[in-house]
């Protein structure tokens, strides 16, 4: 409805073009916005208030001269002038009905898709150097649900976990392994639970001996020059590190797989490549022996140059270099409209520095978007980052096994004769919907809270409470089966009914405003409110002993709408739902 009223709009504003009321080269974005109180109607815009200036005329006598002109519409039932020129649009309430009931019959919900793009989902990304922990968990699942919805709305997808498996410390890494072969022999092995362990052993050596640390970068030089024995031993320490990452990704229902591992490494063959085109566009400039770049966009506190290092005096590539390379490769080969990058935002500045210097070093196609999902930290109640009680850096399994634990004593609370085996189930789906959710939840550019206590409420805008609102819906048909909906209709007569069929209708609205700003926080807000609507709608409108069986079905019919998009939301999100709690 919202797309429609738009295009009512923009047909009126041409036609005001062509009786020469508006300038023929006036551009506007025609801004609709849902009102906050119904009785201003259902959609407000204050294009006429934005024509003034360039029509030359009151905004109340543009906002007149503007409905006069709009186009003949079914779904629209009134439209009025309210306040200094604001319109209001008031819709159709079998306009609605008749949008809803295509919803319920829809894959797609109804919603009028965009033109497909080609969308590459930088996310997770976490350093095969160590184990998976909670600072790797906003990106993955922010990521994932965005790629998710992405997909829902018709764009190809490429997911790139570009995960961390290159430079020095893999030298480090490789040095210690070849310390314990050579004390344990060739038939020795790291194990996934000691990934953590094996980092800080072999980060202890490589400060206390300047021997290992030489070995150790001896290594990445050999290892990036394409040695065959440190390849070998490198591929051996990839494959136990990704192991565990896909472990996990398993674990929290995330839909990562190996096939979308594309890592640092893959862009060594051009890295020399990046330097060399840099140079020859006379873009490079040289500081204390490194290659730099230098863009008069970016300076310090005070007013000086802030280089992007392409090359290290010593040879070496940074993380721009590897990005530049990684850039050029989605472009140019995969061939992407846009590329999301989900980090943190602390990386912002870098971002800003390397999308600017692949446009101007022409690396990437100029009409291709480059968008950085920058997210805050995830904090302990102190209000610091998440950490153990010792002070370490929580790994992300402690966490979620803690979370299955926690659910599973609050389920058992509220279901003491219940089923160990269906227990479980259900602790493990509400755990890891919890710990999602609480974060998904949040506005992702913002820090944020973890606790337990919070996300394990059934009240609130929480997993459970969503999981368990849509258990209460899927809950009616079981007491209908043998209710007969092949030649029901929606009905919208209760203020309850319409209040809910609005709600209903604005999934598709919702859906645009989490893949265009890569937001999973708006479905969730939608989803808390959509379920609070359901339980305004079922306390004041009886669905199986309505006062008619019309009424019945049409009640049930947006039970059957309700349900379907508490699932398919929450699907969106990466969370299972349950038919019983």
């Amino acid at each position: 409805m919202k797309s429609h009223t738009q295009s009512l709009l923009a047909e009126s504003l041409n036609a005001l073009k062509q009786q020469g009321i508006v300038p023929a080269d006036f551009e506007a974005r025609i801004q609709v916005d849902r009102t906050k109180d119904k009785s201003h109607g259902d959609f407000a815009t204050n294009l006429a208030m934005m024509l003034t200036k360039a029509a030359g005329k009151n905004p109340r006598e543009l906002a007149q001269l503007l409905i006069d002109n709009l186009p003949e519409s079914a779904h629209v039932e009134k439209v009025e002038i309210a306040g200094p020129g604001f319109i209001n649009f008031f819709i159709d309430d079998n306009a609605l009905a008749n949008q809803l009931m295509t919803g319920l019959n829809s894959d797609s919900f109804g919603i009028e898709l965009p033109a497909p793009q080609t969308v590459v989902v930088d996310y997770s990304s976490p350093n095969l150097a160590k184990e998976m922990h909670v600072g790797h968990l906003r990106s993955t699942i922010i990521g994932d649900s965005v790629v998710r919805a992405l997909e829902f709305m018709g764009h190809k997808v490429i997911r790139q976990n570009h995960v961390g498996d290159w430079g020095t410390q893999f030298g480090m890494l490789l040095a210690y392994m070849e310390e314990l072969r050579a004390a344990n022999g060739e038939q020795a092995k790291m194990e996934l639970s000691d990934l953590e362990t094996f980092y800080r052993a072999a980060k202890v050596r490589f400060d206390e001996s300047e021997e290992f640390a030489t070995r150790a970068r001896k290594l990445v030089v050999e290892l990036q020059s394409g040695d065959e024995y440190c390849n070998k031993l490198w591929r051996e320490f990839n494959d136990i590190s990704l192991s565990h990452c896909h472990e996990l990704y398993e674990r929290l229902g995330v839909s990562l797989t190996r096939a979308d591992v594309r890592g640092e490494s893959a862009y060594n063959s051009d890295l020399a490549q990046v330097v060399a085109d840099l140079d020859a566009q006379g873009l490079l400039s040289e500081s204390n022996g490194a290659k730099v770049v230098f863009q008069d966009e970016f300076k310090n506190k005070e007013g000086e140059p802030l280089p992007v290092i392409i090359q290290k005096a010593d040879g070496g590539y940074l993380y721009a270099t590897s990005d530049l390379a990684a850039m050029r490769y989605r472009s140019n080969v995969l061939n992407a409209d846009r590329a999301l990058y989900f980090v943190d935002l602390r990386q912002a500045l870098h971002f800003q520095q390397v999308f600017k210097l692949a446009k101007t070093a022409k690396f990437v196609r100029e009409e291709m978007s480059f968008e950085h999902m920058g997210f805050g930290t995830m904090n302990g109640e102190d209000g610091r980052p998440f950490k153990t009680r010792s002070g370490g850096v929580v790994k992300l399994i402690d966490l979620l096994k803690e979370a299955d634990t926690r659910a599973l004593e609050l389920v058992r609370s509220k279901n003491p004769d219940m089923d160990e085996a269906e227990l479980a189930e259900i602790a493990r789906v509400v755990g890891i919907a919890s710990v999602k959710y609480a974060d998904l939840s949040k506005n992702r550019a913002s820090d944020y809270i973890f606790s337990f206590e919070q996300m394990l409420s059934f009240e609130g805008n929480t997993a459970p409470y969503l999981l368990y609102a849509y258990t209460r819906v899927a809950g009616i048909f079981k007491r209908a089966q043998d209710v007969d909906l092949s030649d029901a209709k929606i009905i919208l007569e209760h203020e309850k009914e319409k209040d809910l069929g609005t709600k209903l209708a604005q999934f598709g609205e919702v859906m645009a405003r989490m893949v265009s700003k890569g937001q999973p926080h708006a479905l969730c807000g939608y989803l808390f409110e959509l379920a609070g609507a359901f339980s305004s709608f079922y306390e004041a409108c009886p669905v199986l002993a309505a006062e008619s069986e019309e009424l019945k079905k049409s009640r049930l019919l947006l039970s059957q709408l309700t349900a379907k998009t508490l699932k398919q939301g929450l699907n969106l999100l990466g969370l299972e739902t349950l038919e019983r709690m």
